[in-house]
């Protein structure tokens, strides 16, 4: 508990949840009611590379590799973003722990990392039907061990996460809106 209160504070809520859990669509629906946002790191990346033509495919060919570079788009967002400013963010950097670990990856480093930052509030969404897209490499079954992880991860940094069932996108907002500080 004290390395929490040790933590930089800030205010900056975090969205997260297994694969097809509608963090990206509700994400979108914040920002299209006027709050500010910050898009998942991995969709920004993939977006990115493939405006240059590179394949999704190719991209996670080396996960430990996709892994690396989605975890330094998201320590450079939480580098410069203003921590006093309300943000929601699609998934934050422990996530990244949770991907790590299925990985086989050693986390030690990265959870001393995660120690430094303290989000005012972390929501889990739960998981919808099982939808593919292109950025999406996943099964079902996959999908359902990350969410397990991400919980883990989360409660293990000492986060109470506020559960967002599946519902609406509007619905999921409002619950979200509600513990909103």
């Amino acid at each position: 508990m004290d390395a929490v209160r040790r933590r930089r504070k800030t205010n900056w809520y975090i969205l997260t949840g297994g694969p097809c859990s509608g963090k990206t669509k509700t994400i979108e629906y914040l920002a299209f009611l006027g709050h500010k946002t910050i898009p998942e790191a991995a969709r920004v990346f993939i977006d990115n590379e493939a405006s240059k033509g590179i394949a999704v495919e190719q991209l996670r060919k080396d996960e430990i590799e996709f892994q690396r570079k989605v975890l330094d788009i998201k320590k450079q967002v939480e580098e410069r973003i203003d921590e006093s400013e309300l943000y929601f963010f699609d998934r934050a950097v422990p996530d990244t722990i949770a991907y790590d670990k299925i990985n086989g990856i050693n986390t030690e480093e990265l959870e001393k990392y995660s120690m430094k930052t303290q989000y005012k509030k972390v929501f889990f969404l739960e998981q919808l039907k099982y939808e593919k897209d292109d950025a999406r490499v996943e099964d079902d079954q996959l999908g359902k061990l990350i969410s397990e992880k991400l919980y883990e991860i989360y409660t293990n940094l000492g986060y109470t996460l506020i559960i967002i069932p599946a519902n609406s996108i509007e619905e999921r907002a409002r619950l979200i809106l509600k513990h909103v500080e």
